[in-house]
């Protein structure tokens, strides 16, 4: 009789496996694969080898704390050389000496996480099990058979694999990008990912079903959209909008996600201060593309937050155009989310693809603070009946505004505001290059067409169908100068056309203010009153509104929005045009030298100036500097003295590429006067 097989050691062949499954950053001290993909492991035994005329081998894996073979976390299989497709199996690729190389597959539908590895060996009547590891199993956009693969491969790369990015701000009339490190693969990363999953209240009320359910992107881009923010559980982010951040991080002052979803794991999963949108989407995308879910940020310019699904934005304004009463419901200047790649058994075929998640916590989604994922198709069509959270998505993009101006009698009179379209220039960085892709084209067909009248029918928006296109031969715009850079002084003018056959006596109200992201206006920073304003028939006339940055200076928020507001009355017909615009302060470059040659694991400095803009010094100057495969953590470095006008603020900072390929530094300067400027550079790493 054979004497008993011994197990002497398991090598997971970290290296190859990390190769082949492109996990190889996640790979260096576990074995991280993607299912529906086969991967490699040896069995060392001591004394003999294995022998399949008298040696039997059954594998077990489990995942989560309560597994089972029904809810697809628990499955034994014998090696074998029987090939059954989508299912657990593992089978002989070779044998050497006291070696056996072998190789296991995993079903394109297993739940994700991390699982258990075991062997039972039996020889006869003699048997022993053995544990031969962990390994985390993840999404796979490479494999046709899982629900979120994609068969572009610079898609795959960019959606993926790239740790880098841009995020839009700004506004839909000057768009501002700004750097952001995802840092998906860094170091603790996915294991972050992991405890958030751990983390969710379904996990923590059944963790059996829970566990089960991860086999599903649209279950975990669910789950995560809930846990990115704190409303309802031990979430990674605290909201806030109110311009006080002194007991955490102002929202504007944050690179990157893997600071934050590290302070969130240092804390014991303590919230983490603060976020607004494009922090809430740049961490969950951190968290999905690590997953394996291919996942972009993208932007709304002139997003709608409709709480009462009418699709309606109502203002109710005085009489000097300020909005008065309750702003739970706005137009937000922009509004991120991000989009996730997966097919979606559970929906009518063709609502595959894109789909919307939303972090932010706005409003809540079968009890909690969550958003979609909802197809993209489904907001085009106007199927609001589709899941998850399709009417709110649709608002978004779509909501039609009224304003009514109050007079001091009571009664109330419809303006005329044709400067404010809701859902523009919805954007996200293109696959492969640092440019702006325009996705608006996804979401909604072209304005005025068949196609678009069909989505508001379907959709039941009744406003859009019947709205008055009333003209009264007057128009008002506002524009702007060539250059509004923050420091300067600069001139903005309502630009008025009466387009009729008469003269008309008017009143021209014209007000800048600061203002927030989200619409919240803060205090006025310039103003003009014209009481008797004469428009000739067929003329038009530029009004100036000089804008000083002594006026804005100490009140611009980080967003450094102005919104500049024209109010056109005709007291004699009670006619009221509006009009608005929000402008956006560019803020001074920051320039970044790399000094050497950029080479694999060998010590680099990154140089890194700012040029003070303005006509007093900068105090409290800091530089942070941050870059997935070129600094382990985030680099915070201060400037002891103040930056006198003119001159630059200048520092050095070490950095060490761990890694061959295209990478992203990016850095954040903040002092007392000048917040949040943001600037980067490609470092192109050569092997060593």
């Amino acid at each position: 009789m054979a004497e008993e097989l011994v197990l002497e050691r398991c090598d997971l062949e970290l290296e190859a496996n990390g190769r082949d499954h492109h996990t190889a950053d996640l790979c260096r001290e576990k074995l991280v694969v993607r299912r529906g993909q086969a991967f490699r492991l040896t069995l060392h035994f001591k004394g003999r080898n294995y022998e399949a005329s008298v040696d039997s081998l059954t594998f077990s894996v489990t995942t989560g704390p309560a597994s089972s073979k029904e809810a697809g976390t628990r499955a034994r299989f014998p090696l074998s050389d029987a090939v059954e497709e989508g299912a657990w199996t593992a089978k002989v690729v070779d044998q050497q000496d006291s070696a056996l190389s072998l190789q296991l597959s995993t079903p394109p539908n297993a739940p994700i996480g991390l699982y258990r590895l075991s062997l039972e060996a039996s020889t006869g009547y003699q048997g022993s099990s053995f544990v031969l590891g962990h390994f985390i199993l993840l999404f796979n956009p490479w494999c046709a058979e899982d629900s979120v693969y994609l068969d572009s491969d610079e898609e795959r790369q960019e959606y993926i694999l790239t740790q880098h990015g841009f995020i839009y701000q700004g506004s839909a009339k000057f768009i501002n990008n700004i750097p952001w490190n995802f840092g998906q693969f860094e170091d603790g990363i996915l294991d972050i990912c992991l405890l958030l999953l751990d983390k969710n209240p379904k996990f923590l009320r059944d963790a059996g079903r829970d566990c089960s359910r991860r086999s599903s992107p649209v279950y975990v881009g669910r789950v995560v959209s809930g846990m990115v923010n704190c409303n309802d559980d031990q979430g990674v982010l605290l909201g806030r909008w109110d311009n006080n951040y002194g007991d955490g991080i102002s929202p504007m002052f944050w690179i990157g996600s893997v600071d934050i979803l590290r302070r969130w794991k240092s804390s014991g999963c303590q919230r983490v201060k603060y976020g607004q949108c494009w922090v809430f989407a740049a961490v969950a995308c951190t968290v999905l593309r690590c997953l394996g879910i291919p996942t972009r940020v993208v932007t709304n310019y002139n997003s709608a937050h409709d709480q009462n699904s009418n699709l309606l934005i109502e203002y109710f304004r005085n009489e000097f155009g300020e909005i008065q009463g309750d702003k739970s419901e706005m137009i937000w200047n922009f509004h991120c989310w991000v989009e996730s790649w997966m097919s979606r058994p559970d929906l009518q075929p063709g609502y595959e693809g894109w789909q919307a998640l939303d972090p932010t916590p706005q409003e809540k989604s079968e009890g909690t603070y969550c958003c979609g994922p909802v197809p993209v198709r489904a907001i085009k069509e106007g199927d609001l009946s589709t899941k998850y959270d399709a009417p709110f998505v649709f608002a978004e993009v779509n909501a039609d505004v009224v304003d009514w101006i109050r007079q001091e009698d009571g009664s109330m009179h419809k303006s005329i505001n044709h400067s404010l379209v809701v859902g523009l220039k919805i954007s996200t960085k293109s696959v492969g290059r640092d440019q702006r892709q325009d996705i608006t084209h996804t979401y909604k067909y072209p304005e005025g067409s068949p196609e678009e009248r069909e989505a508001f029918k379907r959709a039941n928006h009744l406003n859009k169908l019947t709205t008055d296109k009333e003209n009264t031969g007057m128009a008002m715009r506002i524009r702007v100068s060539q250059s509004m850079s923050m420091g300067s002084d600069f001139d903005v003018f309502a630009y008025i056309t009466n387009n009729t056959s008469e003269e008309h006596a008017c009143h021209l109200l014209l007000c800048a203010r600061i203002v927030s992201y989200n619409g919240i206006l803060g205090p006025e920073c310039g103003t003009k009153d014209l009481l008797n304003l004469s428009l000739a028939p067929f003329s038009e006339k530029s009004v100036p509104l000089r804008i000083l940055y002594e006026k804005y200076c100490d009140c611009l928020t980080e967003s450094n929005l102005i919104k500049v507001r024209g109010l056109l009355t005709e007291p004699a017909v009670n006619s009221y045009l509006l009009a608005e615009r929000d402008i956006y302060l560019e803020n001074p470059e920051i320039k970044i030298r790399i000094l050497g040659e950029p080479k694999q694991k060998r010590k680099l400095v990154a140089e890194v100036s700012l040029r003070n803009p303005l006509t007093t010094p900068l105090s409290n100057c800091i530089f942070t500097v941050e870059g997935a495969g070129l600094t382990e953590e985030q680099k915070v470095v201060e400037i002891p003295d103040p930056v006198e006008a003119g001159e630059e603020a200048k520092v050095r900072v070490d950095l060490l590429p761990l890694h061959v390929g295209r990478h992203k530094l990016v850095v954040n300067f903040e002092s007392d006067k000048l917040k949040a400027v943001k600037g980067f550079r490609n470092v192109i790493v050569g092997p060593a």
